[in-house]
């Protein structure tokens, strides 16, 4: 493991909701610059975890760590380094487009000049020019979307917690919305992200297999498939199952589930 201070780290993270454990004894580490994504169904502890790691939600034990601070104590001290987007849209829906970057700028403390200059260039980056003035509960969802990713990306964050960010969106806006994850990756942001589109691992550097609160399995995708491989029997060449295949040979469990909170 490197030797810099982790992204992101869980040591034996749980966190219980009465009898349930929506997250159980899980620890993680991720290292700067890179791409991580938290694959699972609908209710596997994904959003929960990600709560977790930026101090929204009090673990039950263990602790949890964002850019070395403990969380949720030592969220003030990186609150300006990290960047987090709800799987609910974190816009307002009274305001325009304009606004809502304006109301999430001077929380991080932003001049309104820089604001100004980072909002000209995140409405071309999101192809929302032409939309400043519209209020955001008149955009589609694509565009709310859109607008949410935004306001994460406003103030230059080294870290990104992208809770689901591409649940809802048509083929071509979810691969839009990658190739941005992979740009910003290229100047060094850490992402951390959830999703349950199976296929989406495959453009991740890694990929932990989350299931009941638990990490069953975590690798590079071509690690993961691998050892999917090995476990299902298939050792000629052009046998490699894909990810879908991975996440049921690996968990043991049914089909995955296809969309909601988790």
């Amino acid at each position: 493991m490197s030797d810099r201070v982790p992204a992101f780290a869980a040591e034996s993270l749980t966190k219980r909701f009465g009898e349930l454990r929506a997250v159980d004894d899980l620890s993680l580490t991720i290292e700067p610059s890179e791409i991580y994504g938290l694959v699972g169904p609908s209710g596997a502890g994904k959003t929960t975890l990600i709560r977790m790691l930026c101090g929204l939600t009090v673990p039950t034990d263990g602790t949890a760590y964002l850019l070395g601070a403990p969380m949720p104590g030592g969220r003030r001290a990186v609150e300006h380094r990290f960047g987090y987007m709800p799987q609910e849209r974190a816009v307002y829906r009274d305001l325009t487009v304009a606004e809502n970057l304006l109301f999430f700028g001077r929380i991080y403390g932003m001049s309104r000049a820089r604001i100004s200059e980072r909002t000209h260039e995140l409405l071309e980056l999101m192809r929302l020019d032409g939309h400043a003035r519209q209020r955001a509960d008149r955009l589609s969802g694509g565009e709310k979307q859109r607008l949410s990713l935004a306001c994460a990306l406003l103030h230059q964050p080294d870290a990104l917690l992208l809770d689901e960010p591409t649940i809802g969106l048509d083929p071509a806006l979810r691969r839009e919305f990658w190739d941005h994850f992979h740009e910003l990756n290229g100047r060094g942001r850490t992402i951390l992200l959830s999703t349950h589109y199976l296929h989406e691992a495959e453009w991740c550097g890694r990929v932990g297999l989350i299931q009941r609160g638990r990490l069953i399995a975590d690798g590079t995708p071509d690690a993961l498939q691998r050892e999917a491989a090995e476990h299902s029997g298939r050792v000629g060449p052009g046998q490699a199952p894909d990810m879908e295949e991975v996440f049921l040979i690996l968990t043991g469990s049914g089909v995955p589930g296809a969309g909601g909170a988790s």
